[in-house]
């Protein structure tokens, strides 16, 4: 009812009063409109398809999928994209007709079927503060204790997702503060020692006497695989999925709400491509016009060539050489990049995207005024990655077991003063997130400090040679598989087997592709 009395007063500027997570919908009876809208980082998910007759909305493709008059059939051009980025990015959604209302975005729908959709809040550059770096550190800090306070605010059990990184290590910090009761902790590891957080997990746990709780993954993990694909509705290919889905079902055991840590590397500069992608930019001391003629040579060098290992590398080296940062940062983000693409797909595969509207559709952001390579990579993260692929992943995988997640980092009057940081004060070049690192000096161990970024990734290329080899043989290379004739099996068998063998590590790939075979075989056989 607070939502509809908002509306009275504001009409669809509501949104701008409003806080946190959400998607709802009002019917106007007085404007005969349908009001819809999402919250700005696309936390709580919005699909929708116009039919001949009518508007169906809900928060999942199978939902809107069960009306008998909407046909279950996939958009190719989607999945070109997904593989990719590992999701599937918004407005598109896997499955044809059926689209995203982006984050940050309200629709309208009146009575006689006129359809808008309008963009209400995005991540934009700010201008840079003038204060001093003590000054904005000690804002900082306020800010996030503010954060996590208002998140606090339940009448239900509460707890911490804690990776052992900085950001949930911060969260846990500022609820120990807050809180009466020792806060209770949820993390994760895995049996190989090499990919396991846990004892920097365990080191905020001790240092703030949490009630602390752990699983133990290893390869027999992903047998959960089929149900997350039957929770994730659409091809998702992000790992960590896997562990995010072991660790709040371990939560759920103890309390309804949890706190996460996911948000703060969006805002300020955490992710470690952000500074390889910056570095590999001392080519640009070369002349522009002298790059741009060898990414040229370059690229007609390749074409008609078969695809080789030597080859790509060269081409991703020319590549690099011809761009600017964004399509540098987008190579280096790219699960399946072009030429890889041009060798895994079969000719069917390739005319059916075309059909389906002629490919991946642009992810690049505009270049604006103030902006440095760093921030651009900032917003562009904010723009996409996080509301198309983090936060479906914490809300799908969370949801899954009736388990409410909260992320403070994402708090907007939080974000939106991150952005007004001088980017030089939230990198060294190396590591990223110095403003933060510096600030949380007092109230968290050195070790978590001074670590690079893992979270909850999985171990693949160990698991690939264990259990996960049989997952990747009986469904990559099954009869199914190939009947469906989207990809050259030749291609596909040499990468299993060089994957298994341990001749070349094609995880994250592979995963990607395992994954959207599952996804056909329950949504579409």
């Amino acid at each position: 009812e607070v939502i509809v009395h908002l509306y009275e007063e504001y009409g669809v500027e509501c949104v701008h009063h409003m806080e946190g997570m959400f998607a709802f919908v009002i019917w106007d009876a007085n404007k005969k409109r349908l009001f819809a809208a999402r919250d700005r980082f696309g936390e709580k998910p919005f699909f929708y398809v116009r039919t001949g007759s009518a508007l169906v909305f809900g928060s999942a493709p199978r939902a809107i999928l069960a009306d008998p008059e909407i046909p279950c059939a996939p958009d190719f051009a989607a999945l070109d994209s997904y593989l990719g980025c590992q999701y599937v990015p918004s407005p598109l959604s896997a499955f044809a007709g059926l689209a995203k209302l982006p984050a940050g975005h309200f629709l309208l729908c009146s009575a006689t079927g006129e359809l808008t959709v309008q963009g209400y809040w995005r991540p934009t550059p700010q201008p840079r503060s003038l204060a001093s770096a003590e000054s904005l550190r000690e804002e900082l800090v306020a800010r996030i204790r503010a954060s996590v306070r208002l998140r606090m605010v339940a009448d239900v059990p509460l707890g911490v997702l804690l990776s052992g990184g900085m950001d949930s290590g911060t969260v846990v910090a500022m609820m120990a503060a807050a809180s009466a009761q020792p806060v209770k902790t949820f993390s994760l590891g895995f049996a190989e020692q090499g990919s396991n957080e846990l004892p920097f997990a365990r080191l905020v746990a001790h240092r703030y006497a949490t009630d602390h709780h752990e699983v133990i993954l290893d390869a027999h993990s992903l047998d959960v695989l089929p149900e997350l694909v039957r929770h994730y509705n659409e091809p998702f290919a992000d790992p960590s999925a896997v562990a995010t889905y072991h660790v709040a079902r371990l939560a759920r055991g103890q309390v309804t709400v949890a706190l996460t840590g996911d948000g703060a590397d969006e805002s300020l500069a955490g992710y470690a491509n952000y500074a390889k992608v910056m570095q590999g930019g001392r080519v640009d001391l070369l002349p522009r016009g002298m790059r741009h003629a060898l990414a040229w040579m370059g690229r007609q060098m390749r074409q008609g060539l078969p695809y080789s290992r030597l080859g790509d590398r060269l081409g991703k080296g020319l590549d690099w050489l011809g761009g600017q940062t964004p399509e540098r940062f987008l190579a280096k983000m790219a699960i399946l990049n072009d030429r890889e693409k041009q060798a895994c797909y079969s000719a069917r595969f390739q005319a059916l995207i075309q059909e389906s509207g002629g490919g991946s559709p642009g992810l690049v952001i505009p270049w604006e005024e103030g902006m440095d390579g760093w921030e651009w990579m900032m917003r562009h993260d904010q723009s996409h990655y996080l509301p198309d692929c983090l936060m479906v992943k914490t809300d799908v995988a969370s949801m899954a077991h009736g388990l409410e997640l909260r992320a403070p980092m994402l708090d907007h009057t939080l974000v939106e003063f991150a952005a007004t940081i001088p980017s030089e004060w939230k990198h060294d070049g190396t590591l990223g997130k110095k403003i933060f690192r510096d600030a949380m000096g007092s109230l968290l161990p050195p070790e978590i400090l001074t670590k690079p970024k893992t979270g909850f990734g999985l171990p693949l290329t160990t698991w690939f040679r264990q259990q996960g080899a049989e997952w990747l043989r009986g469904t990559l290379l099954s009869e199914q598989a190939q009947r469906r004739g989207l990809f050259q099996p030749a291609f596909l068998a040499r990468m299993v087997e060089e994957q298994t063998t341990g001749r070349r590590n094609w995880a994250r790939k592979l995963w990607s592709l395992m994954l959207l075979e599952l996804w056909f075989q329950e949504f579409m056989d």
